[in-house]
C-alpha cells in the first residue's frame, strides 16, 4: 500500500474541511459544510466532465482509465538494486556455466519482461534482434501506460472547463432573477460552487494521479532498460563486475551503495 497517496489525499480532503468550518469569530460551523453541497453543481461539474471523457474514449478504454487509480495506493513491488543482484548472479552463471544453462534460471525469476529475454538470449538470438524485440514490447508498455495517464490529464482539464460552464449556468440564471432578490443568493452559489468542484476535480483527485502514474511509468521504463542492458552484456559475454558498473550508472549515488558486496564477487572466476 502506499501510503503517501492515501496520506495526500486524504489530508487534503480534512484541509479543505477545516477551511469551510472554521471560523475566527464563531470558531468551528460543521453546518456550514451544507452550503457547500448542491446537487445540480456537482451533476454539471463531474457529470460533465465524466460524460465529455466516455464521449472520446471506447468504453473498454474508459473502464481501463478509471480503474488505473487503484495504481497509485499499490506500492511498487521493483526493487531496483535486487534487480541488479539477480542480473549479476545470471552473468555469474553464464560465465562458468554457458548460457544454456540460464534457461533453467529463467523458471525461478517472476518477471515476464526479463523471462522472455533470457529465453532469447538462450535460443541464440542475434543481439540487434534481442534488443528490438525488448525495446518494441517496452515501447508497447509506455504506450499502454501513457494512456491511463493521459486520460486523468484530460479529466483534469474537464473540471475547471465544466466548472466555468456552471458558472456561466448559474450566471444566467441570475441575471433572469434580477426582480426577485431572493433569487440571486441561491443562483450566485451554484454560479460559484461548479466552479470549487471543477478546481477539486482537478487538482485534488486528477493531477496527483497522473502525477503518481507518470512517476509509476518512469520507474518501470528504468528497470526494463536496465533488464534490457544486463542481458545484452550478459550474452556478449562481458564481465559480471563491468555489467555490474554498467547497470548501477542508472542508480542515484545515494542507492549504488547497497549493491558494492553483491555480483562481482565471482567476477575473477
Amino acid at each position: 500500500m502506499d501510503l503517501a497517496s492515501i496520506l495526500g489525499l486524504v489530508i487534503c480532503f480534512v484541509l479543505v474541511i477545516f477551511g469551510i468550518v472554521f471560523d475566527k469569530t464563531a470558531g468551528v460551523n460543521f453546518g456550514a459544510i451544507k452550503n457547500f453541497l448542491d446537487v445540480p453543481s456537482a451533476l454539471i461539474t463531474f457529470g460533465g466532465s465524466f460524460c465529455c471523457i466516455l464521449a472520446s474514449n471506447t468504453l473498454s478504454s474508459y473502464a481501463a482509465g478509471l480503474k488505473s487509480i487503484a495504481l497509485i495506493f499499490k506500492s511498487s513491488a521493483m526493487d531496483v538494486p535486487e534487480i541488479i543482484r539477480k542480473i549479476i548472479d545470471l552473468s555469474n552463471v553464464a560465465r562458468k556455466e554457458g548460457l544454456l544453462s540460464l534457461e533453467e534460471a529463467a523458471g525461478d525469476i517472476d518477471d515476464p519482461f526479463l523471462q522472455k529475454g533470457i529465453l532469447l538470449v538462450v535460443d541464440g538470438t542475434d543481439p540487434e534482434l534481442v534488443r528490438a524485440i525488448m525495446e518494441t514490447e517496452l515501447v508497447s508498455v509506455e504506450g499502454r501506460h501513457k494512456e491511463k495517464i493521459g486520460f486523468w490529464e484530460d479529466l483534469g482539464a474537464m473540471g475547471p472547463a465544466w466548472g466555468m460552464i456552471g458558472t456561466l449556468i448559474g450566471l444566467v440564471n441570475m441575471l433572469q432573477a434580477m426582480d426577485d432578490p431572493s433569487a440571486i443568493g441561491p443562483a450566485m452559489a451554484v454560479a460559484l460552487i461548479t466552479t470549487l468542484y471543477g478546481s477539486i476535480l482537478a487538482n485534488w483527485i486528477c493531477a496527483p494521479v497522473a502525477s503518481k502514474l507518470k512517476s509509476k511509468n518512469a520507474d518501470e521504463m528504468m528497470v526494463k532498460e536496465i533488464e534490457i542492458e544486463g542481458l545484452l552484456s550478459i550474452q556478449a559475454g562481458e564481465n559480471p563486475r563491468v555489467i555490474e558498473e554498467k547497470l548501477k550508472s542508472f542508480l542515484a549515488p545515494k542507492d549504488r551503495g547497497s549493491n558494492e558486496e553483491e555480483g562481482g564477487g565471482e567476477a575473477d572466476g
